[in-house]
């Protein structure tokens, strides 16, 4: 805070959101709203008031928002971004003498104190305002300075409260020292469904799957309610350290190899696998699935096979060990023998970047507007800021997915720095306390400002120890929380909804995994998860309240088993309350808490709420109401809350 003005007496500190102070802009997405926050103060009883200012970037005029004090000098005001594109805001705050002298005037008159001197400095503060040049502050004057008695009234009247409210007396202002910024992005930055599938598993026949098989099952996948389609890597599997079945070190013959080892004689990242089509297959592919309003995502996995064209052309990019071999990727105990990464250290690092980026645009050209990114964390952070910064300049609306299992505050800064939305821990959050604790570090805590949550209950990587072994009910639970909690989720299908469940002994592996074979899949086939998957995703797009992550609250529910929470637009217009059963295998039931504050409830209240799953239809007149779940039956509500007006 810098004191520009020797005569400001005002005080602003921790303006928010800012992210690293300022270093790093705030995240929203277009009809989002921005809260900003303040610490104001100043000495002595005078009053404080304050505008949070913001604008357009580029605009040259600022708009004012009369900020509120709240608990502890905090004060607050808020705007929603209706454009695409970068915001600024800032705080300005002063002593308004008027408002001080308004209260005091009134205080005295009230005690039949004498107040002809603080009429004539009430006089002073009008004239101070511009009371010459506007009709209303003239007539004011007039009014103080005429009869006592009747300029006694007329001050302590509402019309002269308006008055001082409406025409602030700015002097000697304090403005916080940065000017913030708010980059918006389009809406489904923030709001997406996403399905996982193996192209190479999307035959109907028992064969090699193809993109134009992939593209027989865009009507399942859109039936089912998701709006984008990830698929692995592309590109052409190396031949050399080829993994086998269940990753084992050497490949019998035919066996096809895991698709993140990328590259080998016929091309690399720019180049399609010929097995499951050419270019022009793959972009038929993505025409073909926006007419179904689905988005093609692309993985992007910076990573060689040991016989990818870049290995041969630009062996400085790698890094070279003592015996002249090149060294390949391990996370022990693990190895991949089958995958060399880039060298980030490597003397001819710009030309890496420029060569990286330029895999992205290549895409891009071809139609690509989303990238699932594959280990984000194990390249240079500068890098992805770099790059991301350069692909935003030159196209629009272009979504990054970081898959980045890694630790807390790495994940963070991939976010700051400009990645669109982030994998979380989410899929190892299973009891209460702890879905709780994780949801209200997301929600509440710094990291909202731009680290936008996707959540996934599975992967091909991953197949958590809560999911081993178990039946359907566990996998539909786990699929209401993400869908539900997160505005951005995502399910690895069809393993997901057909419940497959076998691991690696003791690990969060598949055992069988489709990560190292064509798998085939009855594709006609469906299950009650895919009837659960349509009626959430179809419930996400007519309801407002589920297309947030950041309008989460939970309820008081007295059971440990039992998770409630309520999300809702700012205007009520959109409620929903889900009550989720975390114990796959036992009914349970308890008392949920309405907020009655949040949902601006009377004592008497009259909600009614229909489960948009069941079709079941209640009436709530109290604040506390009895909820069951038979984890058989359906281990979850969905309910859409319709708030009426109270008894009389």
């Amino acid at each position: 805070m810098i004191i520009t003005k020797g005569k400001s007496r005002v005080v602003i500190e921790n303006v928010q959101p800012q992210v690293d102070g300022g270093l790093y802009p705030a995240k929203r997405t277009i009809g989002e709203r921005v809260t900003v926050t303040a610490d104001i103060f100043g000495d002595g009883h005078d009053h404080i008031r304050a505008h949070m200012l913001y604008r357009k970037e580029g605009a040259k005029q600022w708009n004012h928002q009369e900020m509120t004090p709240s608990y502890n000098d905090t004060w607050f005001a808020s705007f929603t971004v209706t454009e695409k594109g970068a915001y600024e805001f800032t705080v300005m705050a002063w002593v308004d003498h008027f408002d001080t002298w308004y209260d005091g005037f009134k205080k005295k008159a009230t005690a039949k104190v004498d107040v002809h001197v603080e009429l004539q400095e009430g006089v002073n503060h009008l004239k101070a305002l511009g009371g010459d040049k506007n009709d209303t502050l003239k007539a004011a004057i007039g009014q103080l300075q005429g009869d006592y008695t009747a300029a006694i009234h007329f001050v302590q009247g509402e019309a002269f409260g308006r008055l001082v409210h409406e025409h602030p007396l700015i002097q000697h202002e304090t403005t916080y020292d940065k000017t913030l910024r708010v980059v918006v992005e389009h809406v489904k930055a923030n709001f997406s469904a996403w399905y996982e599938l193996f192209p190479r598993s999307a035959s109907l026949d028992g064969k090699h799957g193809t993109f134009k098989d992939v593209i027989k099952l865009l009507p399942r996948v859109s039936a089912m309610g998701f709006d984008v389609l990830y698929l692995p890597p592309i590109h052409p599997i190396g031949k050399v350290n080829r993994k086998g079945k269940n990753n084992n070190v050497r490949a019998e013959l035919g066996e096809p190899g895991s698709p993140w080892a990328i590259g080998n004689d016929e091309g690399g990242h720019k180049a399609v696998h010929a097995e499951l089509g050419t270019l022009v297959d793959y972009k038929k592919l993505i025409e073909e699935a926006k007419k179904l309003n689905i988005d093609i995502a692309l993985d992007l996995a910076f990573q060689c096979a040991p016989d990818h064209p870049y290995v041969k052309e630009h062996p400085e990019w790698f890094k070279q060990r003592p015996d002249g071999s090149i060294q390949y990727a391990e996370n022990p105990p693990k190895k991949y023998q089958d995958i060399y990464p880039f060298n980030f250290e490597t003397d001819q690092w710009m030309e890496l970047w420029v060569e990286l980026k330029s895999v992205i645009t290549f895409w891009i050209e071809q139609g690509v507007k989303i990238f699932r990114v594959d280990n984000p964390h194990t390249k240079p952070i500068p890098f992805w800021e770099w790059a991301i910064a350069e692909v935003n300049k030159e196209y629009e609306d272009i979504i990054f997915l970081a898959e980045a299992f890694t630790k807390p505050k790495v994940m963070a800064s991939l976010g700051k720095i400009g990645y669109t939305q982030s994998y979380t821990y989410f899929t190892w959050r299973v009891y209460k306390s702890e879905i709780i604790e994780y949801m209200n570090e997301l929600v509440h805590g710094p990291s909202r400002n731009y680290f936008r949550p996707n959540f996934w209950p599975n992967t091909p990587d991953i197949l958590p120890f809560h999911l081993q072994q178990q039946g359907e009910n566990i996998f539909i639970l786990r699929l209401a929380l993400a869908a539900t909690l997160s505005s951005n989720y995502g399910v690895y299908g069809p393993v997901y909804e057909f419940y497959e469940n076998v691991p690696v002994q003791g690990r969060e592996e598949y055992h069988d995994s489709e990560k190292y074979e064509v798998k085939h899949h009855d594709w006609k086939k469906t299950s009650r998860a895919t009837d659960i998957m349509y009626m959430i995703n179809k419930a996400r797009k007519e309801n407002a309240a589920l297309q947030s992550t950041w309008n989460l609250n939970f309820c008081t529910i007295e059971n440990v088993n039992l998770l409630a929470y309520i999300k809702a637009t700012d205007d009520l217009s959109s409620i929903i309350l889900t009550v989720v059963n975390l114990d796959p295998n036992g009914r349970h039931s308890g008392y949920v808490q309405l907020p009655k504050s949040l949902l601006k409830l009377g004592d008497r209240i009259n909600v009614k709420v229909h489960d948009l799953i069941t079709d079941e239809h209640y009436t709530w007149t109290q604040e506390w109401n009895y909820v069951e779940l038979d984890p058989y039956k359906l281990p979850f509500h969905l309910f859409k809350v319709e708030v009426h007006e109270s008894y009389l």
